[in-house]
């Protein structure tokens, strides 16, 4: 008997042990599942998140090489206005066709589906049978926006320029404006128009003296030396006293609040066409692509008597610049005229001789004529004309910006890089050949292959001006 119940309590020992130990074994077990668990997740994110960089990097690229290709053909483009325009079976009696305005069609067939889709149904042609057009995996949104078009401050430099005073006041004059000059500025001071207008060209201008942008009466009495405003009101900096780089270095000049930039600079952050200042381009405007507002100062700065210091007689007589009705529907009026699908003024001359004699002349003359009539003898014209007023316009366009977004979608987002590029084809020769810098002078010019023909082609001059024209500005955002 004692041997079955020692053997009974060795089995009941045993059974014991064996629970114990599958207890153990089970802990064991989900404790290894837990750290697998957390190791695998962590792995997960890890992997995950590089992945999703390395999407996005791939994307990124991918995105400022289509701006890139954007930019190339918006500078193609451009350089072959000359070839376009005489390709037209009419005579035209412009100098320039603004094909930048059309840049969505003209290169569609180099952008997504819906870019050649466009481009194909305004010539019924069809572009599936084109070979190395189109794109698959993004697309580019670009805008070209003519520089001579705006106001250009850098006119200040390097002395500064009566007539680009006589601009900005223009602008900035008027009723509607009087309250901006009111109050405290950015800077906490009290500047009128003529200190903001005379501190933008001191910035750039190479002189110690000081300007007031006071162009009637006052102007010599309002002369004097720089002072060091800019340490007086606590600024870590001084006037540059050079030309500007970038239009947001007009950011710096004192007083520039973003009232004032939404107003005289940049009205609609996202359409860079409406900017009223640039920092790029020629010192004349380009009355064919100029805004309204931008013809508007430039009527007025060219009327003698159209501007002047602030309550001074300068400002009498010419309701065009003193009227908000009157401007209202001057600048109405210029709206529509934007509108036709050609330029209206065919030589520099076209805009001053209609505010000296409410014509222009030619077909367009015959036109816009019998609708502007009333409104210039309302507003107080023909006026007479400043000293050089021809000179402060063109009808041809040398300076551009374009802005080049690269889109690529994806799954969960869309990425999105823009480059801004400003070209200067003021030197460039035109892509059929020779230009005014590439003519071979004859064996004096040293040049290889000179024959003594003064229409030979110099290859080496050919080469140091390229036909699309020379970045001057170059901005990857």
């Amino acid at each position: 008997m004692n041997d079955i119940r020692a053997r009974k309590q060795n089995v009941m020992k045993r059974r014991k042990r064996q629970a114990s130990r599958r207890g153990v074994a089970l802990l064991m077990v989900l404790g290894a599942i837990t750290v697998l668990t957390v190791f695998l997740t962590e792995l997960q994110q890890e992997t995950s998140a590089g992945f999703a960089a390395a999407l996005a990097d791939r994307d990124a690229m991918q995105a400022e090489y289509l701006a890139k290709s954007a930019v190339n053909l918006s500078r193609l483009l451009i350089a072959s206005e000359p070839q376009i325009r005489t390709s037209i079976p009419l005579p035209l009696p412009f100098k320039q066709l603004p094909v930048w305005e059309f840049t969505d069609v003209a290169l569609g067939p180099f952008n997504d589906e819906a870019g050649m889709s466009s481009f194909a149904g305004m010539l019924s042609v069809d572009a599936s049978t084109g070979k190395g057009l189109g794109l698959t995996n993004g697309r580019f949104e670009v805008k070209i926006v003519d520089e001579d078009s705006k106001i250009n401050i850098n006119r200040a430099s390097p002395v500064n320029d009566v007539d680009l005073e006589r601009q900005l006041v223009s602008l900035m004059q008027g009723p509607q404006n009087a309250p901006l000059f009111e109050g405290r500025d950015l800077d906490d001071q009290f500047s009128d128009m003529n200190a903001i207008c005379g501190a933008m060209t001191d910035w750039a201008d190479q002189d110690e003296s000081l300007s007031t942008c006071y162009v009637g009466s006052q102007a010599q009495a309002a002369a004097g030396a720089e002072d060091n405003f800019y340490q007086m009101i606590g600024l870590e900096y001084r006037r540059k006293n050079a030309a500007y780089d970038s239009l947001e270095e007009l950011r710096l000049v004192r007083g520039m609040g973003d009232d004032f930039w939404s107003t005289f600079v940049n009205p609609n952050p996202d359409d860079p066409k409406a900017r009223v200042l640039t920092v790029w381009g020629q010192k004349a405007i380009n009355i064919n692509s100029a805004n309204p507002q931008i013809l508007l100062s430039a009527a007025c700065s060219v009327c003698s008597g159209g501007i002047g210091a602030a309550g001074s007689s300068a400002t009498q007589g010419i309701a065009l610049c003193t009227d908000p009705l009157i401007q209202a529907q001057f600048l109405s009026l210029l709206g529509i005229l934007r509108t036709f699908p050609i330029p209206i003024f065919s030589k520099p001359a076209d805009f001053p001789n209609l505010l000296k004699t409410g014509n222009i002349g030619g077909p367009a003359g015959a036109l816009i004529g019998p609708m502007l009539a009333p409104l210039l003898a309302q507003a107080g014209l023909p006026c007479g004309l400043t000293a050089g007023a021809n000179k402060q316009f063109t009808v041809t366009s040398r300076v551009f910006s374009i802005y080049a977004d690269g889109v690529v979608p994806g799954r969960k987002r869309t990425t999105r890089v823009r480059i801004h590029a400003v070209v200067d084809t003021r030197a460039s020769n035109p892509l059929t050949g020779a230009g005014p810098n590439s003519l071979n002078q004859g064996a004096s010019s040293g040049s290889s292959g000179s024959s003594g023909d003064p229409n030979a082609v110099d290859p080496i001059a050919l080469l140091n001006s390229s036909p699309m024209g020379r970045l001057v500005y170059y901005r990857i955002e």
